[in-house]
């Protein structure tokens, strides 16, 4: 009997260190170490027939994030249901950019599917073609 308990004692001891010395699984301690994405579309005011220059610029922190896995464009025009997907490659600093022509007035929706260092974000952004009102 002694002996199991010494046993059982022991064990529990070896449990208690190693729990102690495992590290958490590693999440973003800070909002800082999450991965922000904005896009932006230049002009902002999108003439028909004329082309547009849509960026994801993506950062963490105050870093540009370079590297990202993945960027794409998903874009579609409201009340459509066929969306157009546009893989992006990294310009420069964190900008991940795109030049579109619409041939349709209309309201669009662009998001931003960006996977880096392990995090998905997908912002979205109402851009208004021509002489449209926006919801």
């Amino acid at each position: 009997m002694k002996r199991s308990l010494h046993l059982l004692g022991v064990a529990l001891a070896t449990l208690l260190l190693i729990a102690g010395c495992s590290s958490p699984p590693s999440e973003p301690s800070e909002v800082a170490d999450l991965v922000h994405v904005v896009i932006i579309s230049s002009p902002e005011m999108i003439q028909l027939g004329q082309p547009v220059q849509i960026e994801a610029h993506v950062t963490q922190g105050s870093k540009p994030v370079e590297d990202a896995q993945k960027v794409e464009f998903e874009i579609w025009k409201e009340g459509n249901n066929e969306h157009e997907k546009i893989k992006v490659a990294h310009d420069r600093g964190g900008i991940y950019p795109i030049s579109r022509t619409f041939s349709e007035e209309g309201v669009y929706y662009v998001i931003a599917h960006v996977t880096a260092r392990d995090m998905h974000v997908m912002p979205k952004k109402e851009l208004v073609v021509g002489a449209v009102k926006s919801k």
